[in-house]
């Protein structure tokens, strides 16, 4: 499914002023990608995901899936849009403390009305996948913040969502445990051919993408490759 984006706006009104988070943004996704943003805080990354995945609404401009309009579709359409086609993974895993891995896992396939015993053989065969076959009945506060990122990946993809957004995946993580998790969705990406935009700080991150996009001021530049970024 891919993704068209239209001089995209969005303006945040702050005391007496407009903030402008996003400024004219036209740009084109491909299904399959695996794309990488990049910036300094405050560029505007996570409010350009927020726009992607139909959290936050545009000033102005358009976001096209295949046909389907974010900017004009009711909050019933688009609710039910992010349901069944975006996954989301962010950096404090936003994993339910009382419910265990399994549970969680299961969550979007239950939201969608399947079967609770269809559900948690999917969540299994998932989270086995993933290497925490052997977590299953832990609750979060018993994994550790790699296990619980691989959770929250799981709990993502369980849907087979069209586009994956990861707002800074590996940020709450040590360097074995980011590693790992940069290699995960890469590898999930190539195997299940889902499109990912992950905003990162890791730079290491970029070595896998087929785009790097820097977010900066709003706007946003295409990197040529990752020895164009020039900051850290």
């Amino acid at each position: 499914m891919p993704i068209n984006i239209t001089n995209l706006h969005k303006k945040y009104n702050q005391g007496n002023e407009f903030i402008e988070a996003v400024k004219d943004v036209n740009l084109t996704i491909s299904h399959g990608e695996f794309i990488i943003l990049i910036g300094p805080s405050g560029g505007g990354k996570s409010t350009f995901l927020n726009l992607i995945g139909g959290i936050d609404r545009p000033t102005s401009g358009s976001i096209c899936f295949d046909d389907f309009s974010l900017e004009s579709a009711n909050e019933e359409r688009l609710t039910r849009f992010r349901r069944e086609k975006i996954g989301f993974v962010f950096q404090f895993y936003n994993l339910l403390t009382s419910l265990n891995a399994l549970e969680n896992v299961m969550l979007p396939l239950m939201a969608q009305g399947l079967d609770h015993g269809i559900a948690k053989k999917r969540a299994a065969e998932i989270l086995t996948e993933i290497g925490l076959g052997h977590r299953l009945k832990h609750l979060p506060a018993q994994l550790s913040g790699g296990e619980q990122q691989r959770v929250a990946i799981a709990r993502a993809i369980i849907g087979k969502p069209s586009l994956v957004i990861a707002d800074e995946p590996t940020g709450n993580l040590d360097s074995v445990a980011s590693d790992e998790i940069i290699q995960l969705l890469h590898d999930l990406n190539e195997k299940m051919g889902i499109t990912f935009m992950v905003a990162t700080h890791n730079l290491s991150l970029c070595e896998k993408a087929d785009r790097i996009l820097e977010v900066k001021d709003g706007m946003i530049h295409e990197k040529q490759t990752d020895r164009d970024i020039k900051y850290i």
